[in-house]
């Protein structure tokens, strides 16, 4: 054999084998980092409701990114992707009307923009707004359809006073003005979401993060998360057992939220 394959082969024997101890250091290093993404930067979520269909429906599981909004921290501000919330994108968010609870939205307006809808269709600092993934699916307010040159009442859904007297303050023209450190969010079925045009501004302090994927849909009855009786709960998760496979949406596993 000549001298030069001989020393590959000795080269190749004489490489040594991962030991099991490091073997083991190798797997708990990977088990640390997936347990510090899911706690600190990944987070689940459901869907409860049908005000972003049909973007999300309502039986959706995401993980949301939760780093990507937060205030940088100094000692992780070089390893994670801060930025600013962005136009048309979307964000769970803690609610500015009802403390604790978890909402989904659509970005329509950032710090600056002037917004107004006429006849349902949306207007960012004079500009139409083509919006493919916007869904109608039943009748029309004139309130929300041509917002905010019709006054909020009770009549038309507006039952937070607090946003009803605020809102003049924000008009300037046809336009409400959103203002600093605040967004204007609303959700993808325009006609049963209720969002900015409801409660007013979300503060950015309330921002959790950005839906990335779904990771399971199942589906699920409307007033599914309105059921507060536990054999109710306990029946609907019987019901999730016996049908995992024929009712799991598959289609929809591991699709990108935009």
């Amino acid at each position: 054999m000549p001298k030069k394959e001989k020393d590959k082969e000795t080269q190749k024997e004489e490489k040594p084998r991962e030991t099991a101890v490091e073997f083991l250091a190798s797997l708990a290093g990977v088990l640390v980092t997936g347990l510090f993404i899911i706690t600190f930067v990944l987070q689940a979520f459901e869907i409860p409701s049908s005000s972003m269909e049909d973007t999300l429906l309502i039986g959706d599981h995401v993980f949301v990114n939760r780093e990507q909004f937060a205030a940088p921290a100094h000692w992780m501000g070089p390893l994670m992707p801060y930025r600013d919330v962005r136009r048309d994108e979307i964000a769970v968010f803690l609610s500015p009307e009802q403390p604790g609870l978890f909402l989904v939205k659509r970005i329509i307006g950032v710090p600056g923009d002037r917004i107004h809808l006429r006849d349902d269709v949306v207007y960012r600092n004079g500009e139409k707004l083509v919006e493919p993934f916007v869904r109608h699916k039943r009748e029309h307010n004139p309130y929300t359809d041509n917002f905010p040159a019709v006054p909020p009442s009770e009549m038309y859904g507006v039952r937070n006073d607090k946003w009803a007297q605020e809102l003049p303050s924000h008009i300037e023209g046809e336009d409400i003005v959103v203002p600093p450190n605040s967004y204007f969010a609303m959700g993808d079925n325009r006609d049963v979401s209720y969002d900015s045009r409801f409660w007013g501004f979300v503060p950015r302090e309330n921002m959790i993060g950005r839906p990335m994927f779904i990771y399971w849909s199942f589906v699920t009855p409307a007033n599914q998360y309105e059921l507060r009786d536990v054999g109710d709960r306990l029946g609907f998760l019987a019901h999730i057992v016996i049908h995992f496979f024929d009712e799991t949406r598959w289609s929809r596993t591991f699709s990108i939220v935009r």
